[in-house]
């Protein structure tokens, strides 16, 4: 059986001239979105997904961005034994060889693709690094207050005390002056969450 899957990307768009182009390719069933091709939730999809058997082929008029959102759905429907045909792009089906191995080019692109965007990733963060940017959460305590909150500690303070001072929680300022929680820290906290 030939389900068509249509989709534009606002509600001010109208979906007829999609749905006119699946009935006339012989779609008895047809699964219509109004949603941006970047969201990654389509309800109606995910639908056609479900219902999709075997020897059934997903018709659709034009294939879908990113690349890996299509080849995704690519390997869904062949881990059913069901087949993809674009009318938009005629190297688009998984029915015939050609398409099949064009999809697998299109796989190896994207693999390519992704490792690229990692290797460039990593060496601008160890760029950055190197400049002294710092990743991750932003610091709760300045060098300073944590000097002073060691200070505070060694004439006598509570580091509960110290931490309420700074208006952090104690792990946090346990963590600013690198040294382990104690576990009666952790066992009042967790007596603290549980009520």
């Amino acid at each position: 059986m030939l389900i068509g899957y249509a989709r534009v990307s606002t509600d001010d768009q109208d979906l007829a001239l999609q749905r006119a182009t699946l009935k006339g390719a012989g779609c008895r069933r047809i699964f219509e979105e109004k949603l941006s091709g970047a969201t990654r939730d389509r309800p109606q999809l995910t639908r056609l997904l479900d219902h999709i058997r075997e020897q059934d082929v997903l018709v659709v008029v034009r294939l879908a961005r990113p690349t890996r959102d299509l080849l995704e759905i690519a390997e869904l429907l062949r881990d059913v034994g069901a087949g993809l045909r674009s009318l938009g792009e005629p190297w688009g089906d998984t029915t015939s060889a050609a398409g099949r191995m064009m999809l697998t080019v299109f796989a190896g692109i994207a693999e390519f693709e992704k490792a690229l965007i990692h290797q460039r990733t990593s060496s601008g963060r160890d760029a950055a690094m190197k400049r002294g940017v710092r990743f991750g959460r932003p610091v709760k305590l300045t060098v300073e207050q944590i000097a002073l909150g060691q200070r505070l500690i060694e004439e006598g303070r509570s580091a509960r005390d110290v931490a309420k001072m700074f208006k952090v929680h104690v792990a946090t300022f346990y963590r600013a002056l690198g040294r382990p929680v104690p576990a009666a820290e952790i066992t009042s906290r967790a007596a603290l969450t549980a009520h």
